[in-house]
């Protein structure tokens, strides 16, 4: 592992991805215990502010380029922005499936499936997960890992949800 990369990018990128992995560790320890409970409405709380820094910096990044100086990543963050107003209003509204489907959706695709790409070769977290030496490895690691979170978390959602 070599800092190096992520330590030389702007702090944008810094915050970023600081923002990210905090997100990551918080989102699977929600995911995995028992909801609706005090200590769940603090990490509740946490993940969504952390979520809220990962949506609004990726606003100043611009390492990928697809239409002037925006990309799809941008796009994701609007609509990351959105479900988390979203879920929280459901929360609030008495909504309880409506807000776990919305914090699932965020999880799964707007953290998981966008974080797998930031392990891209050339990409920055390749680069300082592996010195550059890593290529395709983190990459297919990180697919994996992601599948294998979600097959468990879907062969246990009755227990997970304290059904």
């Amino acid at each position: 592992m070599d800092p190096g990369p992520l330590l030389t990018s702007p702090v944008t990128i810094q915050i970023h991805a600081l923002a990210a992995m905090s997100a990551l560790f918080v989102g699977l320890v929600l995911l995995f215990r028992r909801k609706g409970d005090a200590p769940h409405r603090l990490l509740g709380r946490m993940w969504v502010t952390l979520m809220t820094v990962l949506a609004i910096t990726a606003f100043f990044i611009y390492e990928i380029r697809l239409l002037g100086p925006f990309s799809p990543l941008h796009l994701l963050a609007i609509l990351t922005l959105y479900t988390l107003l979203r879920g929280v209003w459901f929360i609030r509204h008495g909504e309880v499936g409506k807000h776990k489907a919305a914090m699932r959706t965020l999880f799964f695709a707007a953290l998981i499936g966008a974080g797998i790409f930031t392990l891209l070769p050339g990409r920055v977290l390749n680069e300082t997960l592996t010195g550059g030496a890593g290529g395709w490895l983190p990459f297919a690691i990180a697919v994996a890992l992601a599948l294998a979170i979600a097959a468990a978390y879907f062969r246990n959602r009755r227990k997970i949800d304290g059904i």
